[in-house]
């Protein structure tokens, strides 16, 4: 098996891939046209864009010269100090052979490597072949979030690497929230640090209306402070008051 980083010839066949582990994986409680959509939003140019930026990994793993998996991961946070891997897809016709492990490895290896500090993923609570993969590998569930896909919401576990303190009821330490009360135009809210997605110009992080992060709000844009954000069904956002954009990148982009 070769592992590499992706390059723009591989975009067809990540394309394909997938478009083929997300119907095998989600297709039981996700509809065929929000895989569609997702695969049309996420795989297209804007990713042969991803290809080429520095906050960026993409690996493939190669089997007799053919691509059967691919991860997706990017560098968040203050610093980069976090590797967050967005997505591990393996082609159905090539589970159970190892691929997923070893990809794992590697993309943990790399990330480590290009400076982050913590790793951290996230899946959907109702892929259970997700979960179980990221838990007997050496990550434990320290949290949950909630996700809106078309008009339902769901749950997707956050998983870090280590060990990971116990609240005392029976679930992980959520600290890597690192929530923080911000005041904006006599409104607060309690902004998680630890839930960021990159922007054009700066971060954007989760806001909640609660401390026990109960409730959410919206988004903080972290180029201009401002809560005036607006956000399309697959995830993009855009910060009104400065032009701040985000595009959705898997599931966990859709808080609002």
């Amino acid at each position: 098996m070769n592992l590499r980083e992706a390059t723009e010839d591989d975009l067809e066949t990540i394309r394909s891939i997938a478009h083929s582990s997300l119907s095998s994986s989600y297709s039981h409680f996700l509809d065929e046209e929000t895989i569609d959509d997702a695969v049309e939003q996420w795989y297209g140019q804007s990713l042969a864009d991803d290809l080429e930026s520095d906050d960026f990994l993409v690996l493939v793993a190669e089997e007799d010269g053919n691509v059967v998996a691919f991860s997706q991961s990017e560098f968040v946070e203050e610093g980069h100090n976090t590797g967050q891997i967005l997505w591990i897809h393996v082609d159905p016709d090539a589970r159970g052979s190892g691929t997923g492990v070893r990809l794992l490895a590697r993309t943990r290896e790399q990330l480590l490597d290009s400076g982050a500090e913590h790793i951290r993923a996230t899946v959907l609570e109702d892929n259970e072949t997700g979960n179980e993969f990221y838990d007997s590998h050496g990550f434990e569930r320290s949290g949950t979030i909630e996700v809106d896909i078309g008009e339902k919401t769901y749950t997707e576990n956050v998983f870090v690497e280590g060990e990971t303190p116990d609240d005392g009821n029976g679930e992980g330490d959520d600290s890597w929230r690192a929530l923080e009360e911000v005041t904006v135009d006599d409104e607060s809210v309690f902004v998680s640090y630890g839930e960021v997605v990159r922007g054009s110009d700066a971060p954007f992080y989760t806001a909640y209306e609660r401390e026990d992060s109960s409730r959410r709000y919206g988004w903080f844009c972290g180029n201009c402070d401002s809560l005036d954000n607006a956000m399309d069904a697959m995830g993009r956002i855009q910060c009104n008051s400065c032009g701040n954009r985000r595009k959705a990148t898997r599931w966990d982009a859709s808080y609002l």
